[in-house]
């Protein structure tokens, strides 16, 4: 445009206040509706709603009580090298395709869906029931997240007839970093990569490898927003994103094994 720079319209993110503590059953997509009424936000097409895992993994009912549990030897075994619970181990053995390494208080797990993080995502924090001592009660990731991204996003425009993306995030560590991040578990619509081969940089030279992890800058900025501890802001409302919604999937991201050079 007669070398004149194209501005990006802003990002913007907004916390979603007072969201009902979900309970197990739950419709998430009506859930989600109310609350953005209650905060004055109008959908619009092509915004993206971004959910925390453990909102969707609630709704899914997919709480389990240790006590319940019966450990194999293997998860015994593990359970005495890691210093671990038998039963939490044998519920990472059932999430995960394979332990990558393990050692004393952490266990790296490859989970079924695909991502690699402690102990295959399984957490204890803001987890509760009315029976049962709260330690003894975990949260499992949901099943397939990008399956539960589309539900969402189905549901969402048949209510409202704005076509919308959908991510849902959870906190990883990242290998040579200390800190969690947020990244992207499930999608529905939002680009997990943007290919940007071929394109020219700001002196012309045509880019050879610049592949965006788009899904997941988000994920980071909208988990900057949720907060980690008792924030209670399990949603955050994206205008603004830079690159156009398409069809997604969490497969795309993870690297084939024979090209992952720390396995």
């Amino acid at each position: 445009m007669d070398n004149q720079k194209q501005y990006r319209r802003p990002l913007i993110l907004k916390p979603i206040h007072e969201f009902p503590f979900v309970q197990p059953g739950d419709n998430i997509s009506e859930l989600a509706i109310t609350s953005l009424k209650d905060n004055g936000i109008q959908l619009a097409d092509n915004d993206i709603l971004v959910f925390a895992q453990k909102i969707i993994s609630k709704s899914e009912n997919r709480m389990v009580n240790l006590s319940s549990v019966h450990p194999s030897e293997t998860a015994i075994q593990l359970a005495e090298e890691t210093g671990k619970k038998p039963q939490l181990i044998e519920l990472i053995l059932s999430e995960s395709k394979g332990i990558i390494r393990s050692r004393s208080g952490l266990i790296i797990a490859e989970h079924r869906n695909g991502f690699i993080c402690a102990n295959a995502g399984i957490d204890h924090s803001n987890v509760e029931k009315p029976e049962g001592s709260g330690d003894d009660w975990v949260l499992l990731l949901p099943i397939d997240a990008d399956k539960s991204a589309r539900r969402i996003q189905s549901a969402i425009y048949k209510k409202t007839g704005k076509s919308i993306g959908v991510l849902i995030i959870d906190s990883h560590g990242r290998a040579w970093r200390s800190g969690t991040v947020g990244i992207t578990i499930g999608t529905a619509s939002v680009p997990e990569l943007v290919s940007r081969i071929g394109e020219r940089d700001l002196f012309g030279k045509q880019l050879r490898a610049t592949v965006i992890g788009a899904a997941d800058q988000l994920a980071a900025g909208a988990a900057l927003v949720m907060g980690e501890a008792d924030e209670s802001i399990p949603m955050v409302h994206v205008r603004g994103f830079p690159y156009p919604l398409e069809d997604s999937s969490l497969q795309v991201v993870f690297r084939p094994i024979e090209r992952d050079l720390f396995r």
